[in-house]
Parts: structure tokens; C-alpha cells; sequence
């Protein structure tokens, strides 16, 4: 590699600040410059096959513990031109793909070898490759791609429910956690103590299972496309006014819980993971934890936390995440279960917001209306529904918003982005709120299983909120009661 391409490289991949008065180099932690270093290299080495180079990560990351190794053979048994390659790619990038690919939690809390996606997710890159490498792997060798589940969610998921099967379910995965600065990522921050299996590494393995399942799946006459293209075509995309999701058809990471569901749940979750322990504890000669009577128990409720949380409920983008302020007052519990769901329209902002980076605008601007014109607490709103594929979190589960006047502490609020008084909003955000949040709101118990939907005219009679058009069309929803 020339001269001029390692500090092109360099360049693209980080920015200086100034540390105690001297220069220091900062590489940012987000998708979009981790799909540049991977294009990068792929420029530097015309040809160069997307196999070998995700391989070439793994060594990179130092996955070559027992499973990977059993399903993905060493990283380092290459060709001569290959280990040249990868070579190249260890003098030039090797600082920043190890930091961007190495998963850690540290005794601080801050969960490292992720990344900010475009969509306002963080995913461990990871269980991400591992996917990508087995999916490639099947592909090119005509090969079972049967150790995709394992390698992305099947170990990770077994040996956390086994980690904390002392603890209720609910504890055994996650937690989520904070960007320093969602513009200039550096830093995420976990919200508790870390699990195995982290909010991030949990989405990193449903993209991996999917991305690795669709290259497995390409017909035998179409040749893999270069790892950055895979990755753009899954994370980078443009939603267009007007149709928004409704319009896109290919896999992309806003569908990643409806996608991975329909993927893997036919293969039947609990027996995938108790078939993946099995193989850790045969590949780790401990094959005597399987005489743990508790251990199908654990399993099962583990599993059932997770169908709740990350494929039956919706997405939700965080306040920390969207940029939230801290509530002016102390916020005051909600009795659960409620009765009502009021629904609203924004009216303004008026237009659908079609990108996280649109969405948290929207949500900042609604939180500083609401706190400072009207001189509330906090954004009034439960939740907010935008046409980017993500719920946004108001006042969230527990506490009480301010929303629907003389209703607002038997009934959650909750408005899609936008003036639907002529138009309806989006059928993917109409079913986020309609089929998605209500349901798992029931499931965990902040609405009642015969809870009743209002449109905020009804009960507030100075609004024609949630606008005409959008009202029309909640009247047929199955909880509507005039």
C-alpha cells in the first residue's frame, strides 16, 4: 500500500482533538465509518474475496475459541495471497477493526467492539461477521449453513440464561445503554450491569443470522457481493416521502425483528439453543452441566423474555438515545395496569419523519415546545411512533404523561409523527401502534387485556386530534369504542 492510501485511511477513519494541550486521535464508533474502513481495504486490494476478508477480521478480533473454530476452521489457515492481504489490512487498519470488532464490557460499564448503526441501533460487529463468514462460507463450499444460529445467537443466549438462571428471566438479557454523542460516537455506555447477552450483541446476532442466511440462500450462479455492499445494502438506505418502509422490499435492519422471527422461529428456539450447549460443552469437555436439571428450565423462560422483548415488542429508541433532557420534575408512577390507550397525531411537526436522525429532531423539538412554551415537565407524549421503523420513548411505561387533559393517568398517550388529517400515516407505523406497542404493552402488563383505544377528540372536546383521516381508520381497530 502506497504512502498516500495509509493516510488516506487514517483520515477517513478518525478526526484529532486536542488531550492536555496535544493532538489525539479519536476513531468514531459508527456504522457508516466501519462500512468506509472495510471499502478501504477492498479498494487497496482489488479482488480481494469477501470470505477472505471477513476472515480476515476474525483473526483480527481474536475469535478463535472452540465453536467458532469447529464451524468456521482457524482464521489463519489461508492461502499465501490471502495471508498477504490480510497482512495489508493489519498494518493499515488493524488499530481501528480491533477496537470497532473486539466485544468487551469494561468494569465501568462502557461495551466496547460496537457500533451506532444509521437507524439509531447499536450493534456488536461480532456476532455481525460470524454470521456473514458461515453465510459466506456455505455459499462459496456448498456447505450446511446450520452454524449460523449457533455462532450469532444460540451461544450467547444459552450461556446467559445458564449465567443468571438463579435470576428472573428479565435479568438475563440486555441491558441497553447511552452514546456519548450520537453525531461523533465514541463511547457507549451500558444502563446496568452487563449480561452475555447485551441489547447490542443480541442485535448484532439477529443481523448476522440474517445477512448470513441470505447469502447462504443466493442462487448458485450469483457470486457474493464485496463486504461493504453487503453492508450498505442492509444498513445504509434512504426512505422516500410518501411510502416510507411500506415501500421497501429487501432486507433491511428496521425489519431485523419481523426478518430474524420468521427466519428462526420455525427452526424451533429452544432446541437450537440446547442443541448449540451441547455442542459448547462437548467442544469444552464439560458435558456434565447437562445433568443440571434446571438447565431445559432456564432455557424455556429465558427463551420466552426474549420472543417478548426483541421480537414481539417494537423497537424503542431511548431518550438518552433521541436526545432527551431531563424531566423538570420528579415523575410520578402510573398504576398498572391501565385501561385506555389515547391516540394522537403530532399535527406539528406535520410531515412523517423518515430517519432516526429526523425522528430525535422531531422529539427534541416537541420536548423543548412542551417544556418551554407550555411550561410541563417533560414531553407529554407516552411514546411517539415515526415512519423510520422505531418507536420513540415519551414518559415511557411507568410514568404519567401529560397528554390527554383529565386522562392522563388511567391511559397511556401515544401519536404518530405527523398531520393525518387528510392522510393516514404509513401502514408500517399504523402497525407499530396497532398491532406491535399494544401488544406489548398487554404482555407486560401496562394495559389490560380489555383495555379500550380513544382517539383524544373523544375525551378532550376542543382538538380534532387525531386528525380526520387517522381517525377513520382507528374506529375499525379492534379496542375502539365510541
Amino acid at each position: 500500500m502506497t504512502l498516500f492510501r495509509l493516510h488516506l485511511c487514517v483520515f477517513v477513519l478518525s478526526y484529532s482533538v486536542i488531550v492536555n494541550g496535544r493532538p489525539a486521535v479519536v476513531h468514531l464508533r459508527n456504522m457508516e465509518t466501519f462500512i468506509r474502513a472495510v471499502q478501504l481495504v477492498e479498494d487497496s486490494n482489488p479482488g480481494l474475496p469477501p470470505l477472505a476478508l471477513v476472515r480476515a477480521l476474525r483473526r483480527t478480533a481474536g475469535h478463535g475459541d472452540k465453536m467458532t473454530i469447529h464451524f468456521l476452521g482457524v482464521s489463519h489457515n489461508a492461502s499465501d495471497t490471502e495471508v498477504l492481504e490480510t497482512a495489508m489490512l493489519n498494518l493499515t487498519t488493524l488499530s481501528y477493526f480491533d477496537k470497532a470488532i473486539h466485544h468487551i464490557v469494561t468494569d465501568y460499564g462502557e461495551e466496547r467492539g460496537v457500533v451506532l448503526a444509521q437507524d439509531g441501533t447499536t450493534v456488536a460487529v461480532g456476532p455481525l461477521l460470524l454470521g456473514i463468514e458461515m453465510g459466506l462460507k456455505a455459499k462459496m463450499n456448498g456447505i450446511s449453513n446450520e452454524g449460523i444460529f449457533p455462532l450469532t445467537l444460540g451461544r450467547t443466549l444459552g450461556l446467559s440464561f445458564l449465567s443468571l438462571q438463579d435470576f428472573p428471566s428479565s435479568y438475563r438479557l440486555g441491558p441497553t445503554g447511552c452514546w456519548d454523542n450520537v453525531d461523533h460516537p465514541k463511547m457507549f455506555k451500558l444502563s446496568k450491569p452487563a449480561t452475555l447477552a447485551t441489547d447490542a450483541m443480541l442485535i448484532g446476532g439477529m443481523d448476522g443470522a440474517i445477512l448470513g442466511m441470505d447469502l447462504s440462500n443466493l442462487p448458485a450462479d450469483e457470486p457474493p457481493q464485496a463486504l461493504s455492499e453487503i453492508l450498505k445494502g442492509y444498513y445504509s438506505f434512504t426512505l422516500n416521502e410518501g411510502h416510507g418502509l411500506d415501500a421497501i422490499t429487501r432486507h433491511i435492519s428496521p425489519y431485523r425483528r419481523q426478518i430474524s422471527k420468521s427466519m428462526l422461529e420455525p427452526l424451533g428456539l429452544h432446541s437450537q439453543v440446547m442443541k448449540t450447549l451441547a455442542l459448547v460443552w462437548k467442544l469444552e469437555k464439560t458435558e456434565w452441566i447437562a445433568m443440571d436439571n434446571g438447565v431445559g428450565k432456564a432455557v424455556k423462560d429465558g427463551l420466552q423474555e426474549f420472543v417478548h422483548k426483541y421480537w414481539d415488542c417494537p423497537p424503542i429508541i431511548s431518550r438518552c438515545q433521541w436526545g432527551a433532557k431531563a424531566s423538570r420534575g420528579t415523575p410520578i408512577p402510573l398504576s398498572l395496569p391501565l385501561h385506555f390507550l389515547f391516540v394522537h397525531h403530532t399535527y406539528e411537526p406535520s410531515l412523517p419523519c423518515l430517519s432516526f436522525t429526523d425522528c430525535s429532531r422531531d422529539m427534541r423539538s416537541m420536548q423543548r415546545f412542551h417544556q418551554e412554551d407550555r411550561g410541563w415537565n417533560d414531553i407529554g407524549y407516552s411514546f411517539v411512533v415515526g415512519s423510520d421503523g422505531y418507536i420513540y420513548e415519551g414518559s415511557g411505561w411507568n410514568h404519567i404523561g401529560r397528554h390527554t387533559r383529565g386522562h392522563n393517568n388511567i391511559g397511556y398517550g401515544v401519536s404518530i409523527i405527523g398531520n393525518y388529517t387528510a392522510t393516514l400515516p404509513s401502514r408500517h407505523a399504523i402497525d407499530l401502534l396497532r398491532r406491535r406497542l399494544v401488544q406489548c404493552a398487554v404482555d407486560r402488563g401496562g394495559l389490560a387485556a380489555d383495555f379500550i383505544i380513544h382517539g383524544h377528540r373523544q375525551v378532550v372536546n376542543y382538538t380534532t386530534c387525531p386528525g380526520d383521516t387517522f381517525f377513520s381508520e382507528i374506529r375499525s381497530w379492534e379496542h375502539f369504542r365510541e
